[in-house]
């Protein structure tokens, strides 16, 4: 059957218990198994558990002969982890799993998730900012959460020091989610354990991480993108010109989210990225009404256009898989390429693309990158 890339075939059954979760945990866990290979492969072989099975194959295949899914023993310690520290394994596609993320390309497969699960039901709206941040910011971050949150909007953020610990404090008494980026019995910056304390009672904190993980530098970026997945809009409140609170906002782009911004001095190094996103055509926010002004009227549905007739499709050509691989490597250098534009420029199937990718990722010889870009390592 053949499927949408980043879809499920028609049916599929959402685990339930721990015997269903111990495949989609292993999958993803397994070496160079990342969330957009997690969902490829999927698409390709209906479920979990058949993917698992093909996936030492997968890697023969692409020259990878010692290649081992993650072990039964090591998925059972984590499921046992994570309920030792009070959490809940939401599954993508299963019940409880924010239905916003689950529509971004490299949705988590898995999420790790301790607190009020309600507020996963809620309107989300993201407020990030510098870790450095000034007095006016931080109070200026206060006042959008607590007008957001009169407002019945759940703010998200990412738990550090600065803009995302005051946001978070000024919306506990409303709703507010912290994504970790590590373990979500990890709590960095350790200051700010109190504070996650009190989101484990009355508000909630996800990752993605396995429990115990400790945040690298290479967690953040990760879950910067599930920050705005989970969100209608990111509001930027202090951003230097290079930080991760504007790799949120490329996010949101990537992502169809609304981008917001609070303007700054132009003498203010922490202003420089929010100032930068306002002349790229980020909305200028004041205050809570301008956030939810820009919402509402995002959600105000479009003027009916004709749609034009389709161009003819040309059908595409049969190509055999290694060579196949061989002109996908061809297509890419280190500069990240769309996918979309290399099945284009090589006239092929999509599912054919799709296999010769995957194979091309768990060998080690293409990288991803967030919206949908690919790429030869460095």
């Amino acid at each position: 059957m053949e499927t949408d890339l980043f879809s499920y075939p028609t049916p599929f059954t959402p685990p339930t218990t721990e015997e269903d979760e111990l495949p989609v945990l292993r999958l993803i866990r397994s070496r160079r198994v990342g969330p957009t290979t997690f969902h490829r492969l999927i698409g390709e072989h209906g479920s979990a558990a058949a993917a698992l099975a093909a996936l030492p194959e997968v890697a023969r295949a692409a020259g990878v002969a010692d290649y081992t899914p993650c072990p039964e023993k090591q998925a059972r310690a984590e499921i046992k982890a994570g309920k030792a520290a009070g959490a809940q394994l939401l599954i993508h596609g299963g019940p409880g799993y924010p239905a916003a993320l689950a529509e971004i390309d490299d949705a988590p497969p898995v999420l790790w998730a301790l607190g009020q699960q309600e507020l996963l039901t809620r309107p989300m709206i993201a407020l990030v900012g510098a870790r450095n941040a000034s007095s006016l910011g931080l109070r200026m971050a206060k006042r959008l959460s607590e007008g957001l949150g009169e407002a019945g909007i759940c703010v998200v953020s990412g738990l550090a020091r600065g803009i995302d610990a005051a946001a978070h404090e000024a919306a506990l008494p409303t709703g507010t989610i912290a994504v970790q980026a590590g373990g979500i019995d990890v709590i960095y910056p350790q200051e700010n354990t109190a504070l996650a304390q009190q989101m484990a009672e009355t508000g909630l904190r996800l990752t993605e991480a396995p429990p115990g993980t400790q945040p690298q530098a290479r967690h953040f970026p990760a879950r910067n993108r599930i920050i705005s997945g989970l969100s209608a809009g990111v509001v930027v409140v202090e951003a230097a010109l290079k930080s991760g609170s504007l790799i949120t906002a490329r996010d949101a782009l990537d992502q169809g989210r609304e981008v917001m911004a609070v303007p700054g001095h132009p003498m203010d190094g922490r202003a420089g990225g929010c100032n930068a996103l306002i002349r790229d055509g980020a909305t200028l926010v004041r205050g809570s009404e301008d956030v939810l002004a820009a919402l509402n009227a995002r959600a105000a549905p479009p003027e009916p256009r004709p749609a034009p007739p389709p161009p003819p499709t040309p059908a595409p050509r049969a190509v055999k898989s290694g060579d196949l691989s061989a002109k996908i490597l061809e297509r890419l250098g280190p500069s990240p390429t769309a996918e979309d534009q290399v099945i284009r420029d090589l006239d092929v199937p999509a599912a054919a693309f799709s296999q010769a990718l995957t194979a091309l990722e768990i060998e080690g010889r293409i990288e991803r990158h967030r919206g949908g870009l690919i790429s030869r390592p460095l």
